[in-house]
This record gives structure tokens, sequence and C-alpha cells, in this order.
């Protein structure tokens, strides 16, 4: 009887270390954003500028530089940003969490390969090792996350970082 009572014991602990662990993930560490802004890098300052936006939503999280995800609408046609601002060549959206509806990785990724939809950059190094993206589609949707950039894949998978990188911020 001992036996089936500490088998319980160890299943019950088991699933609600599970279910905490899940929400933690998911739900726990994620914060609104709520300073809205949306910039991008101009192609003759080099330096991020704002565009005018609408319907801001955002969400991040301190546990990893990555997590950030946003959403907007914006009225400035494509054709005047790619002569204004810095595109990129790829980009590939990270997934969000499921309740954060106004961002489908899958669906951008999709437009962005159609081509209705164009990748910008935000800001460099918005985090070590951690660029800012917006890709914004034709009917004028924007979407905004984080990405490793050269520096930060090397950071990450210890390789030698090299002097094209700048200097590693010290650890608080």
């Amino acid at each position: 009887m001992t036996g089936k009572i500490l088998a319980a014991l160890i299943v019950i602990t088991a699933l609600i270390a599970g279910a905490g662990m899940y929400y933690l993930q998911v739900y726990g560490f994620y914060d609104e954003v709520t300073q809205e802004e949306v910039n991008l890098v101009s192609v003759v300052s080099d330096q991020p500028e704002p565009i005018p936006f609408t319907d801001f939503q955002a969400i991040d999280a301190n546990s990893s530089p990555i997590r950030y995800r946003a959403c907007f609408r914006t009225d400035m046609s494509l054709a005047t940003l790619t002569e204004t601002f810095v595109g990129l060549d790829k980009a590939e959206p990270r997934n969000a969490p499921g309740w954060f509806d106004c961002f489908d990785a899958a669906a951008i990724g999709a437009e962005l390969e159609a081509g209705t939809a164009l990748p910008f950059l935000s800001q460099k190094n918005v985090h070590y090792g951690v660029d800012r993206i917006v890709a914004i589609t034709q009917d004028g949707r924007g979407y905004i996350w984080h990405e490793l950039n050269d520096c930060g894949d090397k950071a990450y998978d210890g390789t030698v970082v090299g002097e094209e990188c700048p200097e590693r911020p010290a650890a608080d």
C-alpha cells in the first residue's frame, strides 16, 4: 500500500511541476510593453528613425532577449519604405505564444517568402548580439521580433567572436 501512495505522490508532484513549468514558459514571464515605438534604420543616416503607426501591441520578457514580439499598422507604402530604410535579404520570424493572437510566425514567414511582406532592420544590437527586425506587408500590417545577428550566433554557440563584434557587456 505504501508503494501505491508513493507512486501516486510522485505522479501528482510531476504533474504539478510540469503544469507550473508550462505556465511559466507560455504565460508567466511575458509582460505587455507600454512604450510604443516603431523605428527603422535610415539608408541615409544609418540610424533608427520613427515611422508613423497605429494599433500597436507588444509583449516582452526579461528572461530572454529574443522574446520581444509586436504588431502594428502603418500607412507607409512598401515602395517608400524600401527607398528610405535598410532592407534585409532574409528574416525568419520567431514563434510567439499562442495567446498573442496578432503575431503568427508561419503566416508572416509565408508572406515574406511570397514577397507580399518585406523585412527591415529596426535596430542593430538592441541587446548584445540581437537585432530588432520589422516586417511590413503590402496592406500595412507590421510585425516586430528580435533575431540573433552574426555576433550573437557566435557568442551563444561558443565560437570565437572576433574583432568585428562589439565588446560584450559585463554581467550584472
